[in-house]
């Protein structure tokens, strides 16, 4: 809801935006600005009119013009206006500035308006004049502010009008700003996260959040504070750190923290996260990337009765070689696996059994030997020798025990370090110095305190001193030990250890797959043969030149059991019955084609006889897909020719080079899921195979939970840039681990898990039955083999569909007339617009039934398959379709069959223009990871034709979806869409089986009137709609175009209802109790289980049998499925 109104500037302000009729006469009245969410509300003139088309067109210039609005809705007032003129003060001025404010003003025509046509001077300059104003004094609008600071984030974005957008955050120390401009032209101004810059603009509040932002009108690099610097001749190691991994506790990124001991000189840095190692292979990535030496470690919780729930104390483990890595992972993995209690604990006699190679170090004042000290433990010496180094920390770190029974001045503390250092001595154990480092340097101790209160921690406020620290620093926390000594502690012996430690990765070098005897025969045996079956023997020069190719490349890089692998799982999947779906780029390999991986054929639009292999292959761009061929006959034999092929190169799946791990996703049946996961582990064995693990890590929207929570509870206020920076700092810390939805990690026989890494159960819970890796699974993609073995509908949907219907899926006609109709019309559907809303029939089917990618089919009218694949890549993309293809087709630019839809449509194009292979695969990776081109890059394409709008889409692309996945997914939605067309009744049955829980039956036997009131209903709520009532719309659009094609709904009947399955009976469909609001599938399956003996006799005997709560008995009474049961049994005896 709009927390305050303003009246607009321009009340025909929309005519800007749109030449449609109704966008120039109409007129805005107000706006209403809702803070909290960022969302406008214009209230327009008159009574509704116009379709949702031109609304949301509107809709999306204005949120392009005003990027900082996530939503705009539209409001009429439903009555005439009093003619007085209205104007917006702040609001719309974002929009329709004077030079030199926030956003663009509109250039208009020499007819007597002001017209403009000179460019905006550079906003780069070589000096900016003025003092510069600490950000925290600037509180109201002012011009000519003058401000330097650190770039703290940074966006540039392309508007509609074809300006740039940048935006940008400064941060000074005392507060954080945002400043914004808008370049005529693209302008290189070298702003960059990190980066320090002296801005001159004007202050002005924005209307979406009444916040100050600086509209910059002049911008300089500038020199950041000297740099933090240790001078020291020998410099320390600090051993004792933790990262955002250590569960809501540390709150260094890793990188970071490597970084600046990088630049402080600190050779080597130990990593010793609570319990976990899962900043390893990030810690290892930076360590390569800054020249510093990674200490892999972990402070663990040491125990000596492992039944019991008693105390454990903290322990430091540092791995000194490979073997120590080796069992530092069966450490942790033990700990988490059969020892976890509130926190993964460390058995003393496992640690004994597995401490070769290990370096243990008794760790802060949660140790066992500081609490020995602590407690005048008599024992402590004997405690103390399980050690191979004591620890020691600043006092300020052990504040907080001040005024406890045996600490009550920093003296008792300075007296407790003193104590260790003569125990130490005693044992002739080294003893060293650490931070106990949690957060990067003092300024940053506001993050740890955000984060702890946020836990609910009551003493947050009281942060200790857990930061980085320079020699120099930790030589004066301990100067009470005299100079000699303090040196020994810091500097010497962590150095010392450290010295002790190689230089270790976390997970081993290149890929290990799993090894099948006679792979790389077996491979070549099976391409061949299937290959000879398909296009004869000689193959045609094109087929085997494409085959030698992909071979080489697999079998020369050790990925021939892979493919083998993946072979054995679809064959399983299709001998069981069920279909499976390739993603990602696996259809770009013909290889995997003739290995039955998956059904995309990668060559170029061809045909081939199936008696007598002629062949025409049509490689200059002829067609977009062997399914748009013509129908034609063999010219030697005279039978019908097969028509094949994609156009997609084999560089895509596995690099211009071939050396790229292939990444197999497949997408097998959601209820066959599982059966071929235990096929995997069944190829393979239990012990090498385990779920891919994943960690959940805190979300940029809870971390800003966090942020305004604890500002409320301390009664600060802060600026939005502010608390975005804040919202940085804290994101990204562990929460909890989960697991890959359907990714296997497969070790090879003749290696341990624990080579590669720990393992665990997902979030520690051991009655999941699963075993996950304890890294993220892309920590190990480049090292071992996984296997994407997806849960996913539409397998699901065929396989029903194929048992109801007895139609082959396979067998189905990818150019189907009737079926690619709907895709562009309403024709072959028997409905009209006004029945369903909408013009076109894709409704439930898969890629093509959302509103947005309906509106592409609006847009584009797609005519052949190869049309589809487009849509699905330029939907799937980002920056692809909006504000690129979508505005270039609409002018008439181009078309839907020349816009750029896949990455692939970049290589095959641009070899096709003229370019080297090596030229057109390295742009098109470019571009599709969001990179643009050079200007070198843009000179070549202008130099082989290439037009002008092509090389500026290339620039605007941020993704792009790969061609042979959008094949795939677009070969499974015809087919559906294929039942749709030709059998109606299964088609809705099995779609509203796929999806029961998310309709009501309760609407379904009310018909129509009651359907449209419900949908209605839930718009009429607008973004207060619930994600499950927006969900339950899509379904009742579904339902209101099952109705218009005459298919009926009987109610959920007590005996003939499935529990989760729309059944077919008598030319309707009878819902399944899943379908009733409140039934959910465990109660529905306890009825269906239940009645397996015999009818009920009451409605007491129905809840004792199935076990179904008093809510689903009422439920069930409202539906009308107990109007003939007694409530007890005594009544039946009557």
């Amino acid at each position: 809801m709009a927390s305050l109104y303003l009246e607009p500037e321009d009340r025909h302000y929309l005519a800007s935006l749109s030449s449609h009729p109704i966008a120039q006469k109409v007129e805005i009245v107000e706006i209403g600005v809702d803070a909290e969410r960022r969302e406008w509300t214009l209230l327009l003139k008159g009574k509704p009119q116009g379709d949702k088309r031109l609304w949301d067109e509107l809709s999306k210039a204005v949120l392009d013009l005003v990027p900082e609005v996530l939503s705009v809705r539209f409001e009429w007032t439903m009555e005439s206006l009093e003619s007085d003129e209205l104007y917006l003060q702040k609001a719309i001025k974002q929009v329709n500035r004077v030079e030199n404010s926030s956003l663009v003003s509109e250039n208009k025509g020499s007819n007597g308006a002001s017209k403009s046509n000179r460019r905006r001077r550079g906003l780069l300059s070589n000096s900016i004049g003025g003092q510069a104003v600490p950000i925290v004094d600037l509180q109201e609008e002012e011009r000519g502010v003058v401000i330097i600071g650190e770039v703290v984030s940074f966006e540039s974005r392309l508007t509609r009008t074809g300006k740039t957008l940048i935006m940008f955050d400064l941060c000074d120390g005392t507060d954080t700003l945002s400043c914004k401009a808008f370049l005529d032209e693209p302008e290189d101004l070298g702003i960059e996260e990190g980066k320090w810059l002296k801005v001159r603009g004007n202050l002005q509040f924005q209307s979406f959040d009444n916040q100050l932002a600086l509209m910059v009108q002049g911008l300089t690099l500038a020199d950041a504070p000297p740099a933090l610097t240790d001078d020291a001749e020998v410099k320390r190691v600090e051993l004792h750190l933790h990262t955002k991994m250590s569960g809501l506790d540390g709150t260094i990124d890793v990188a970071d923290v490597v970084k600046l001991a990088s630049s402080l000189g600190h050779e080597s840095l130990a990593i010793t996260d609570h319990g976990v190692v899962q900043a390893f292979p990030d810690a290892h990535r930076a360590g390569k990337k800054y020249g510093v030496k990674i200490i892999y470690g972990v402070e663990g919780y040491l125990v000596d009765d492992p039944e019991g729930k008693g105390r454990s104390f903290h322990i430091i483990l540092l791995a000194k070689n490979k073997v120590g890595l080796q069992n530092l992972y069966r450490l942790v993995s033990y700990a988490h696996l059969e020892h976890f209690y509130r926190t993964p604990r460390i058995p003393r006699a496992l640690l004994e059994t597995h401490r070769e190679g290990l370096i243990v170090g008794s760790a802060c004042e949660a140790g066992e030997v500081y609490q020995a000290v602590l407690n005048s433990n008599p024992d402590v010496m004997n405690i103390a020798s399980f050690y191979d180094y004591l620890e020691i920390q600043p006092v300020g770190n052990n504040a907080f025990l001040i005024g406890t029974t045996h600490v009550q001045s920093k003296d008792d503390l300075v007296r407790i370090n003193k104590q260790i250092v003569k125990i130490g001595e005693s044992l002739d154990l080294p003893v060293v110095a650490t931070g106990d480092v949690h957060f990067l340097r003092p300024e940053d101790s506001l993050i740890r305190t955000i984060l702890l209160a946020g836990r609910g921690f009551d003493d947050a406020e009281r942060q200790a001193p857990l930061f980085y620290r320079t020699t120099q620093e930790m030589l004066e926390e301990f100067s009470y030990l005299g100079a000699q000594k303090a040196r020994e502690v810091v500097v010497t012996n962590p150095r010392k250890v450290a010295a002790e430690i190689g230089s270790l990765r976390p997970v081993p070098e290149g890929l290990h797959p799993p090894h099948i005897e006679n792979a790389e025969r077996d491979l070549e045996e099976m391409t061949y043969e299937t290959a000879r079956k398909t296009y004869g023997d000689p193959l045609p020069p094109i087929v085997q030149a494409r085959l030698d190719r992909e071979l080489k490349a697999i079998i020369t890089n050790g990925y021939a059991s892979l493919y083998l692998i993946a072979h054995k799982l679809v064959k399983r999947s299709l001998d069981d019955g069920y279909l499976v779906g390739s993603r990602g780029s696996v259809g770009s390999s013909l290889v995997a084609t003739m290995c039955g991986i998956t059904e995309v054929n990668p060559l170029p639009p061809h045909y081939v006889c199936p008696n007598c292999f002629w062949s025409e292959f049509f490689t200059e761009g002829e067609a977009g897909s062997g399914v748009d061929l013509p129908d034609k006959v063999c010219p030697d034999c005279g039978k019908a020719l097969q028509r094949l092929g994609f156009e997609i190169p084999f560089e895509v799946f596995m690099g211009f080079h071939g050396d790229k791990v292939p990444d197999i996703d497949l997408n097998f049946s959601g209820e066959y899921q599982a059966q071929i996961h235990d096929y995997t582990v069944e190829l393979f064995g239990s012990k090498n195979v385990f779920r891919a693990g994943t960690i959940g890590t805190l979300a940029d929207k809870t971390a800003y939970g966090f942020v305004m929570k604890y500002l409320e509870q301390t009664n600060q206020s802060k600026r939005s840039a502010e608390v975005n920076r804040l919202v940085s700092k804290l994101a990204g810390a562990r929460r909890t681990t989960g697991q890959h939805p359907g990714g296997m990690v497969v070790v090879p026989p003749d290696k341990d898990v624990f080579d590669f890494t720990p393992i665990q159960y997902p979030a520690n819970d051991s009655r999941s039955g699963t075993i996950t890796t304890h890294f993220e699974y892309h920590a190990l993609e480049d090292s071992l083999v996984k296997l994407d073995i997806l849960g996913h509908d539409d397998p699901t949907m065929l396989r029903f569909l194929q048992d109801l219907t007895g139609v082959a899926v396979l067998d189905i006609a990818l150019d189907d007339q009737k079926t690619m109709s709907i895709f562009s019309s309403l024709e072959h559907l028997g409905v009209t617009e006004e029945d369903i809303g909408t013009p076109v029939g894709t409704l439930g089917i898969p890629e093509f039934g959302t509103r947005f990618v309906r509106q592409m089919l609006i847009d584009t009218a797609p005519k052949t398959f190869s049309d589809l694949v487009r849509i699905s890549g330029l939907s799937h993309g980002t920056n692809v379709w909006t504000n690129n293809a979508q505005d270039l087709i609409r002018a008439g630019v181009t078309d839907l069959s020349n816009a750029i839809a896949t990455r692939d449509d970049i290589m095959s194009y641009l070899m096709l223009r003229g370019l080297e292979a090596g030229d057109a695969f390295r742009i098109m990776e470019q571009v599709r990871k969001g990179r643009g081109l050079t200007d070198e890059d843009m000179t070549l394409l202008r130099k082989f034709g290439v037009p002008e709008w092509y090389i500026e889409s290339c620039m605007k692309i941020s993704y792009m979806f790969p061609k042979a996945h959008a094949v795939a997914y677009v070969m499974m939605a015809f087919r559906i869409a294929f039942f749709k067309v030709h059998y109606p009744l299964p088609f809705y049955a099995a779609l509203f089986s796929l999806r029961a829980g998310e309709i009501d039956a309760q609407l379904l036997v009310g018909g129509e009137p009651q359907v449209r009131a419900e949908i209605e209903s839930i718009n009429a709520k607008g973004f207060e709609a619930t994600p499950k009532e927006k969900s339950m719309v899509t379904q009742l659009e579904i339902v209101l175009e099952a109705l218009a094609r005459g298919v009926s709904f009987l109610p959920v009947d007590l005996y003939r209802s499935s529990d989760q399955v729309f059944q077919i009976e008598d030319g309707a469909l009878r819902p399944p109790f899943a379908s009733l609001q409140g039934v959910g599938a465990s109660a529905a399956a306890g009825i269906v289980e239940a009645r397996k003996d015999g009818e009920f006799i009451s409605i007491e005997d129905l809840r004792q049998r199935s076990g179904i709560t008093k809510a689903v008995v009422e439920t069930l009474r409202l539906h009308g499925c107990l109007k003939d049961l007694p409530e007890t049994n005594q009544l039946t005896l009557f």
